[in-house]
């Protein structure tokens, strides 16, 4: 800010004598800039991963073999674990051997029904011998095509024994421990949960009264307790419309992501976020103050910059402000269009130029002059020098 001063006489009477004093008064003025326009809300939140996957057994048995364990970074399709095999592989040659002799039963009958058939047609066999041939059939049929999906089910069981990765990342947990048994059942066992750390995400809770501000897309930047000297950044990717209520305060959830190379964040991290629900860059800013200067008369003040013609103010529109501005010594009042605010400072989207000087209030100090008071002029309560309450003799 530049300031612009004048030095006024003032004198103050004090007990039998006097002293003078000089009221200094000052013009603020600010240059206008652009610089960024900012405005957030602050909420907390708790880190997670994006794609978190519960690696389960689709079947019942011992578990054999672990080759994952905790914080082990993991490949879509790698071999986790097995479960063991024996049993597995028993049901598998027992449904096999099934399927060979349905397969023998049904080509049996299949071979004697249509023999049947055609002694049928020529009707040298009665309905009901050729009934009989015809069920006998279709029975056996059936258990073909039963045993033959068995074979199939105890096919892919044995393949179940072999537990892969479903995804690239990195085990965060492992529920198991070789030779515990696991059970399947309607709730699948679960063997570990791993989760990709690359890209991960921030559930934030919202009060009521910012929620309206908060858009998809707005940037975000955050800080967590476990790196308090890193700030990392994201993006709001979802404002959930389900509200929570606890202790009577309503908030909103708010998805956050961001991207995590490093893998300094993990699940389960408090994240102070600050959401950015206004940002605009490089745009020409002036303080609240810049609006609410009126020029003022000063006795004797004959070097501040002298105030011109005041616009009218029921002309200007919604979107303008009039400001005064220092134009050669003399304050002129213009009226400037106004964009976004955040109530510190406002954007000025257009009637003012880069590098226009602003007057923005007035500074008034009162100063003592040169000298100040003689012992005679001091006041009568101001506190006396050592001695001098004593009795000259």
């Amino acid at each position: 800010m530049k300031p612009l001063y004048i030095l006024l006489a003032a004198t103050a009477a004090v007990g039998a004598g006097s002293c003078t004093k000089k009221a200094e008064v000052k013009l603020e003025t600010i240059t206008a800039a652009r610089g960024e326009l900012s405005e957030t809300v602050t909420a907390t939140g708790t880190v997670e991963s994006v794609t978190s996957v519960d690696v389960g057994t689709q079947v019942t048995g011992i578990i054999d073999k672990l080759y994952a364990d905790y914080n082990s970074v993991v490949s879509k399709g790698e071999l986790i674990a097995e479960i063991e095999k024996t049993l597995l592989e028993a049901d598998l040659r027992s449904a096999e051997a099934n399927v060979q002799s349905a397969r023998y039963t049904y080509e049996y009958n299949r071979d004697n029904y249509l023999r049947d058939k055609a002694l049928h047609d020529k009707q040298l066999i009665s309905d009901y011998e050729f009934q009989t041939s015809q069920k006998d059939y279709e029975v056996s049929k059936a258990s073909y095509e039963k045993a033959t999906a068995d074979r199939v089910r105890a096919a892919k069981n044995l393949n179940y024994a072999e537990i892969y990765s479903p995804i690239d990342g990195i085990v965060i947990s492992r529920e198991v421990e070789v030779g515990q048994t696991v059970v399947s059942s309607m709730n699948v066992a679960n063997l570990y949960t791993i989760a990709d750390l690359d890209n991960m995400q921030i559930i934030g809770n919202v009060d009521e009264a910012d929620i309206g501000s908060v858009k998809p897309g707005q940037r975000v930047t955050f800080s967590v307790d476990a790196y308090p000297d890193d700030l990392f950044e994201g993006s709001v990717t979802q404002v959930r419309l389900s509200p929570t209520t606890e202790s009577n305060v309503v908030t909103y959830e708010v998805v956050v992501a961001t991207a995590n190379p490093d893998h300094k964040l993990i699940p389960g991290l408090t994240a102070n976020l600050t959401i950015y629900t206004l940002s605009e860059k490089d745009v020409l800013l002036l303080p609240a103050k810049a609006f609410t200067f009126r020029p003022r008369q000063f006795d004797g003040a004959e070097k501040l910059p002298a105030a011109g013609e005041p616009l009218d103010a029921s002309a200007l529109s919604p979107d303008e402000k009039s400001i005064w501005v220092v134009e050669n010594d003399r304050l002129v009042n213009k009226a400037v269009r106004v964009g976004f605010s955040n109530g510190l400072n406002t954007q000025i989207v257009s009637g003012l130029s880069d590098g226009a000087t602003v007057a923005l209030d007035y500074d008034e100090t009162m100063s003592p002059e040169a000298g100040g008071a003689t012992e005679d002029m001091r006041s009568p309560f101001a506190p006396k020098r050592p001695g001098e309450n004593k009795n000259k003799k």
